[in-house]
């Protein structure tokens, strides 16, 4: 849990940590309350994002799209080149490289997905915001 409330400590919030001085454990307790909204946000945007992704599914017809969509859900940035071709990570199922970007073209265009990197080659996508 620190890792993620951890943006809202202070350096004297953790450095009374170190040395044990009173209050450290209190000013510990309210960041993490204060953060707890942040993280709740953040994880209805992902959930809304999902079902978006999620209602495109049907959509999709490239051979091996489901294996393939359940890997946008799962990963922050999917790399065509990488993790769709050959194989799709974790799977068996194969994908061409032409099949890989044609597929996460699609994505874009439907508006579930974005190019995160801005390059011609070597492309990252991850779920639209």
């Amino acid at each position: 849990m620190l890792p993620v409330t951890a943006q809202r400590l202070k350096k004297t919030a953790l450095r009374n940590l170190t040395t044990e001085q009173q209050g450290a454990e209190l000013a510990v307790q309210v960041r993490m309350l204060e953060s707890f909204d942040a993280v709740i946000r953040l994880a209805q945007d992902l959930a809304r994002r999902a079902e978006a992704l999620r209602a495109v599914a049907p959509k999709l017809r490239a051979k091996g799209s489901d294996a393939a969509f359940e890997l946008f859900l799962t990963e922050d940035a999917v790399s065509p080149a990488s993790m769709l071709s050959p194989r799709i990570r974790g799977t068996s199922v194969a994908m061409t490289d032409r099949a890989a970007r044609r597929f996460c073209d699609r994505l874009v265009d439907l508006g579930v997905a974005r190019e995160l990197t801005g390059r011609p080659t070597f492309r990252l996508y991850g779920i639209a915001s």
